[in-house]
């Protein structure tokens, strides 16, 4: 039977063969694995490419499970997971590109995606060129040079949430001769990567399919056994590797994925909402609602929300009063990742890096991050905070 999300989260990654034991599968560390003989290990060792124990920096079981996990909620083949989400964005990008090569980044990119582009990236003989990432399919074809190798997307962009046409990115960078890599990690499953042309799916477990805040994770998705040889290889001579005890939170926390984002897509929404009726408020940047760019993308390829957006004050607001407004909260904490239960905000004017011109909104901006308390609750401190804005 073919299992619908839900399901898939609650019974993938669990040995169907036993018919008793305990539900949740076990946690596997190691480093060294013993063979009985020599024939065994050599055999062994020419399936580096499969689920097998070999060696330690190669995976476990714990491991494995997670990873076929991924590769379902993504809809591709195969997935190899990392020791942190920026692991998940370098380590491909190490594994397909060569001295020589160019990329294409779009400027809304998350920071370190973008200071590794401009550092390691540039050391290595690689350059980099940034784009506009609400670009018309005319001005994408142009952007291509004869030596660009992959096209890099990320929708929502970093911190001013625009969607992306990935479908005609996708096919222009496919004519091009181009490799296609999404940052999904805010569409989580509610984009499906490979069905809109990516090559290579990018998450941060960190941030929803961890869910509790305490684990430091990545993963990396494909859907063809050419990538997968080029991802799995790649990360195995960078000596990539992720801890079993995160891998196993990860497992725990993808059994209930579906139902904390589900709240925290109708609490983000909700409080989106109220934002984008008060008068403090230039616009919301939630992919969801009309003020967002590519809100028309949105609702063409993505099934729903997360419980993370921007809002733009109304230019008559400095800074410093948004600064205000952020230290008199009382239920957000003042923290940079996202995908926990708990509710945060951020400024984000003055942190962003942008070179082509993009990102230039009415006023000063904040992100916020809805977690799984009562709305009432943080609509009434976000009353209060706003008071503080206007205040100071």
């Amino acid at each position: 039977m073919t299992k619908k999300i839900e399901t898939a989260l609650v019974h993938d990654g669990r040995n169907p063969t036993r018919s008793y034991g305990f539900v949740n599968p076990k946690l596997v560390r190691g480093s060294t694995v013993l063979y009985p003989d020599m024939a065994t290990k050599l055999e062994t060792g020419r399936h580096i490419l499969e689920p097998v124990d070999i060696y330690g920096l190669c995976g476990n079981e714990t491991h494995f499970a997670l990873e076929s996990m991924i590769a379902r909620i993504e809809g591709g083949t195969h997935c190899q997971v990392v020791g942190s989400g920026l692991a998940a964005i370098t380590v491909p990008l190490l594994a397909y590109l060569n001295a020589g090569d160019h990329i294409l980044v779009p400027d809304s990119v998350y920071g370190p995606t973008r200071t590794f582009c401009e550092r390691v990236l540039r050391r290595y003989g690689v350059s980099t060129s940034y784009y506009d990432p609400m670009v018309d399919e005319a001005a994408a074809r142009a952007m291509f040079q004869p030596n660009t190798r992959v096209l890099f997307t990320e929708s929502p962009g970093s911190h001013t949430f625009e969607v992306q046409d990935i479908p005609m990115l996708a096919r222009v960078a496919h004519a091009a001769g181009a490799k296609v890599f999404l940052d999904n990690t805010w569409g989580l499953h509610h984009f499906q990567p490979f069905t809109h042309g990516v090559d290579v799916s990018i998450q941060a477990l960190t941030k929803y399919a961890g869910g509790h805040s305490d684990i430091i994770l990545g993963a990396v998705s494909v859907n063809t056994d050419e990538d997968w040889h080029w991802l799995r290889l790649g990360a195995l001579e960078l000596g990539s590797y992720a801890s079993p005890d995160d891998c196993w939170l990860a497992l725990r926390g993808l059994r209930t994925l579906h139902v904390r984002l589900k709240a925290q897509e109708a609490a983000g929404l909700r409080v989106a909402h109220w934002f984008a009726a008060r008068p403090e408020v230039a616009r919301v940047l939630h992919p969801a609602l009309p003020g967002c760019p590519g809100h028309a993308f949105f609702k063409r390829d993505f099934s729903g929300a997360c419980g993370l957006f921007g809002v733009v004050f109304q230019p008559a607001y400095s800074a410093e009063a948004v600064v205000a407004m952020i230290d008199g909260l009382k239920l957000f904490g003042i923290g940079a990742s996202w995908g926990g239960y708990e509710s945060l905000v951020l400024p984000t004017t003055g942190t962003i890096k942008r070179t082509e011109g993009t990102g230039n909104f009415e006023g000063k901006m904040a992100r916020f991050q809805i977690g799984l308390e009562n709305v009432d609750d943080l609509i009434e401190d976000l009353e209060q905070g706003l008071a503080a804005l206007r205040a100071a």
